[in-house]
């Protein structure tokens, strides 16, 4: 097991590598924190149903950025040792999508200590939307249709966490309703484009692709949600 302060996550609320103004700052950003010259890093793209263009979008970006890409199927799995397949790998990448289904499908292969077991080895942890949330005890998702509800997630990391914070115009309100009624725990919300540095469990800091993204603390004072919007360190100049 590696020390506490070489164990990372980095959450992103949306505008990763998918996204139409993808810029890869912060995907720049997640290869510098793992300090290899070719990092291996694992795609998991289960939330999306393992979307073919989204993983071919992966490779085209990860190959441009040379690392050495992989990902893992459920379907078309690489190896019957899906532990060694991950531990293998310096960071592995969560695409976005359904985290409810996400998290039913690692739970079933077991996946879901595969990757608390890496992560205590050192792979850097990291992903968009659903692949943000779901290290967090809990986050608000989409994930059923209608409303915005309350998830329980890996819980890695304390409190909850909400993407597409100025990205979705249901996400503010709902996640807001959720702590008024007392259905989720405090947390942070992120806007498209903005992300969350864990070292440890403890957040290192706040940063974005876009310079007006940002994140934001939220927590309950009596009947009141009380928002504050973080330091957030833009990636560009």
């Amino acid at each position: 097991m590696v020390r506490e302060d070489n164990k990372q996550i980095i959450a992103m609320g949306g505008g990763s590598f998918g996204s139409q103004d993808a810029n890869l700052l912060l995907e720049r950003y997640v290869l510098k924190q793992c300090r290899k010259k070719n990092p291996r890093v694992c795609f998991i793209p289960t939330a999306s149903g393992e979307s073919p263009e989204y993983i071919l979008q992966f490779y085209d970006v990860f190959h441009h950025l040379n690392t050495k890409p992989s990902h893992l199927s459920f379907f078309k799995p690489p190896s019957a040792d899906l532990r060694g397949f991950l531990l293998d790998h310096d960071i592995i990448y969560v695409g976005g999508g359904n985290t409810k289904s996400m998290l039913a499908l690692w739970r079933e292969w077991g996946v879901d200590k595969m990757l608390r077991e890496a992560w205590n080895e050192g792979v850097v942890l990291c992903g968009v939307s659903a692949g943000a949330i779901c290290w967090f005890a809990e986050g608000v998702t989409d994930s059923i249709p209608g409303k915005l509800t309350k998830l329980k997630c890996l819980g890695f990391l304390r409190g909850s966490n909400c993407p597409h914070y100025d990205g979705e115009v249901n996400r503010r309100p709902a996640y807001h309703q959720l702590l008024k009624a007392g259905k989720i725990s405090k947390g942070i919300a992120c806007d498209d484009g903005a992300a969350l540095h864990y070292i440890g469990t403890q957040l290192h800091q706040a940063i974005s692709c876009k310079p007006n993204a940002k994140a934001y603390q939220l927590k309950t004072a009596g009947s009141e949600v009380r928002e504050q919007a973080m330091a957030t360190h833009y990636l560009g100049k």
